[in-house]
């Protein structure tokens, strides 16, 4: 069996996906065999998997960190938000229901034996799995049940080291805090903490990380400063989706209410010649833009309705007027179409909705759910492009003749006859340098970046640095047990 360690985390959004990651790639270097875990995820972001599942992003990144294919035992649990009260349940990367909160409460625990499955067959012949906890073992309301914090680590005994956010303030309180409210056999997992996103000379903390120490008799691992590159590797949390100020071509992004595998734009905010406005709920889609982008979406006849009540249908009609561009991604190339047709109320209520009507294109909803990795052909150039698709219904119509890609003999995509309004269920595209330099162009807009998986690379190979010169990765190490 492997040596474990688990990271938690005082708060959420405190840095746990980017330190797993960190971490697989400096152990990894060290010639260790290194495998990513998180118990329970939830994220509309979810990545494909080579077994034909899908888990949460930043565990398919943590498993590039490692150098590894993501597959489904890395997150055994992915919870995928519908609506404000309800989430798509994810087990061992295959759809079993759609609950509200207090029913997911209620079912959580018994999901622990296909949890533990997974970590034991994924820890299975490797050195080291880096767990990554969810939320904060500190609500502890929510820890009986619990699969993703104590209660796992309790049920797997793995040992646990607390991350601490200084950014926002408040650290100190936040890790003894954590502390303090933690029974006793809780509190005793935890072996160390980590002090995150330090802003400025490192040393003017050292009195608060001994008072941290003094308080929990817990190891001080290190207290890591800012990295002001993580924002080259793919977000995870809707959260970290943010504006990036480019070049004068502009692409405008609807933010979507449940906003779906946006790793898309990861790419292009890469892109120095390229500005990327996400507009958000109140705003209007910005009169410059040179192309409007619609990204995926959990819900797209909900997020439909989103669109039109924020006005964004008058402002698209407008910006075609202008002559700009728009593309549709996955819920958002449904969104594009004529019609959506619910007959079996997979979204809600059944029914037929009206699309955009940019595309003459009609879906039909259906229950089954295409997941798969897929290598595709970018008809206009010949260019090879690898993605994955992610979707539930099926898109057929007059403008799926101008399909745009072939992906192993199957057309995808559809395209208005003057092109300006394209849409494709293939996420992933723009990862691939000479499709991205091509649909630009096409676009009258550049590419300069000719390396985004280079990039990728070179940004986790930064931050394993960035960990071996502050943290004290050696302490780290022998916590794991």
């Amino acid at each position: 069996m492997a040596k474990s360690l688990m990271i938690q985390g005082a708060g959420s959004n405190v840095g746990k996906s980017m330190l797993v990651a960190g971490l697989a790639r400096a152990y990894v270097r060290r010639g260790l065999s290194v495998r990513p875990f998180k118990p329970q995820n939830m994220s509309n972001n979810a990545a494909v998997t080579v077994d034909g599942g899908e888990i949460g992003r930043a565990q398919a990144l943590q498993a590039r960190a490692a150098g590894v294919e993501p597959v489904t035992d890395m997150n055994p649990v992915l919870l995928k938000p519908e609506s404000d009260v309800g989430a798509q349940v994810v087990v061992q990367g295959q759809r079993i229901a759609t609950l509200k909160a207090r029913d997911y409460s209620a079912m959580k625990a018994t999901l622990m034996p296909e949890v533990l499955e997974s970590f034991r067959r994924l820890a299975d012949g490797v050195d080291l799995v880096l767990i990554e906890g969810a939320g904060s073992p500190a609500e502890t309301n929510l820890r009986h049940g619990d699969i993703a914090n104590m209660g796992f680590a309790e049920a797997a005994h793995v040992p646990v080291v607390l991350v601490g956010d200084i950014d926002r303030g408040g650290v100190i309180a936040q890790l003894v805090g954590t502390h303090a409210v933690l029974p006793d056999a809780d509190r005793n997992r935890i072996k160390g903490f980590i002090v995150n996103k330090f802003r400025g000379d490192v040393s003017l903390f050292s009195e608060g990380a001994r008072e941290i120490a003094q308080r929990t008799d817990w190891t001080d691992i290190g207290t890591l400063p800012w990295f002001p590159d993580a924002w080259r590797l793919p977000a995870e949390d809707v959260m970290d989706i943010a504006s990036s100020k480019g070049g004068a071509f502009k692409i405008a992004v609807p933010r979507l209410s449940r906003i779906a595998n946006f790793d898309d734009l990861d790419p292009l905010a890469a892109e120095p010649d390229v500005t990327i406005e996400i507009i958000d709920a109140g705003r209007p889609l910005p009169g410059d833009a040179d192309l409007v982008l619609i990204p995926g979406t959990k819900s797209t006849i909900a997020d439909l309705a989103y669109f039109r009540a924020q006005g964004w249908d008058i402002d698209l009609a407008a910006h075609l007027r202008r002559g700009g561009h728009v593309l549709g991604l996955c819920g958002g190339y449904q969104m594009l179409g004529r019609k959506i047709i619910d007959a079996d109320g997979i979204e809600g209520h059944a029914g037929e909705y009206d699309g955009l009507g940019l595309l003459d294109v009609v879906t039909q909803m259906s229950p089954q759910k295409r997941l798969e990795q897929a290598t595709a052909i970018y008809l206009p150039t010949g260019d090879m492009v690898r993605g994955y698709e992610i979707h539930i219904g099926a898109t057929t119509g007059p403008d799926c003749a101008r399909a745009w890609l072939d992906i192993d003999g199957r057309m995808d995509g559809a395209a208005s006859k003057d092109r300006r309004v394209m849409g494709s269920y293939m996420h992933g595209l723009f990862t691939a340098d000479r499709f991205r330099a091509a649909y630009l162009a096409g676009l009258g807009g550049t590419a300069g970046n000719a390396g985004y998986d280079d990039t990728v690379e070179q940004t986790l190979d930064a931050l394993a640095d960035h960990l071996e010169r502050n943290l004290d990765l050696d302490a780290l190490l022998n916590l794991a047990e």
